[in-house]
């Protein structure tokens, strides 16, 4: 068994082989030859302006939508070669506005995954309240329905939701865009600290440079299609690329006038 785990470990959680992807209603690939590692513990944010490609890479590695070429690989296996419902049960994702069912109740969105592998209603039971502690919302909040909730709430029944069958691997779209910035702030830093106390591998999706440089170990910067810078922030810093440059300004630029518009402790 420990010998199956390190020959796990030896593979990327995710990659992605000379990946490409159209569709019928553009004429311009959604995906252009992109090849991608994502290791074993890795916490990925994809970056990029709307229409980069950002969303079909996610959606390739479970199967929502399959490539037109290239291979894409979880734990080392082709994914064609996986049944799709199976992967995606094995796989979190947690989605831009919660995406809860509207007519479930907060305990029964949890529950749905390991309903549907057929997990026995007392652990199941267990184990919502054990996310909810997880996610740092009250039990209490088990019944109430999505509509009753604030929108950081939900957003964190959604997390839970992901967690909820022990997966390896999160898929995030957009997970924080949606909510005010302290409860983004917040609810960032808290799935941060999921991520590394559950040993999970995160690609989440953004927009928002800044969210991931605070939040990543490494970004991947997609645009028009094409990858066009993939590191450390450190890595995007050398890159070269005007975009990425750019990119990188943004959150420098507000940093620079902050402190400027902000007086120092005690002036």
């Amino acid at each position: 068994m420990v010998h199956h785990r390190a020959m796990t470990d030896a593979f990327p959680s995710i990659a992605y082989a000379n990946v490409g992807k159209s569709f019928e209603r553009s004429r311009i690939k959604a995906i252009d030859d992109v090849s991608l590692k994502v290791m074993s513990g890795e916490f990925l944010a994809v970056v990029g302006g709307s229409g980069s490609g950002k969303s079909t890479l996610l959606r390739l590695a479970n199967r929502l939508i399959e490539p037109d070429s290239g291979t894409v690989r979880v734990h080392g296996e082709d994914i064609r070669h996986r049944d799709p419902i199976e992967l995606r049960r094995s796989i979190g994702y947690v989605f831009q506005s919660g995406g809860l069912f509207p007519h479930m109740t907060v305990a029964d969105n949890i529950g749905i995954t390991p309903r549907l592998l057929g997990t026995p209603a007392a652990e199941i039971s267990a184990r919502v309240d054990e996310l909810l502690d997880l996610v740092q919302l009250e039990r209490s909040h088990r019944d109430r329905f999505p509509h009753e909730l604030s929108g950081g709430q939900r957003q964190r029944v959604g997390v839970a939701r992901a967690l909820a069958a022990k997966p390896k691997i999160v898929l995030m779209d957009e997970p924080f865009g949606a909510l005010d910035p302290l409860t983004r702030d917040a609810l960032g830093e808290d799935y941060r600290a999921l991520h590394r106390s559950l040993g999970l591998t995160t690609v989440m999706i953004t927009h928002d440079m800044a969210e991931a440089l605070l939040l990543a170990d490494k970004i991947a910067v997609m645009r028009a299609g094409h990858l066009v810078a993939q590191g450390t922030a450190k890595d995007l810093a050398n890159s070269g690329d005007a975009y990425v440059g750019e990119l990188l300004n943004t959150p420098r630029r507000q940093a620079e006038r902050l402190q400027d518009l902000l007086p120092k402790d005690g002036a």
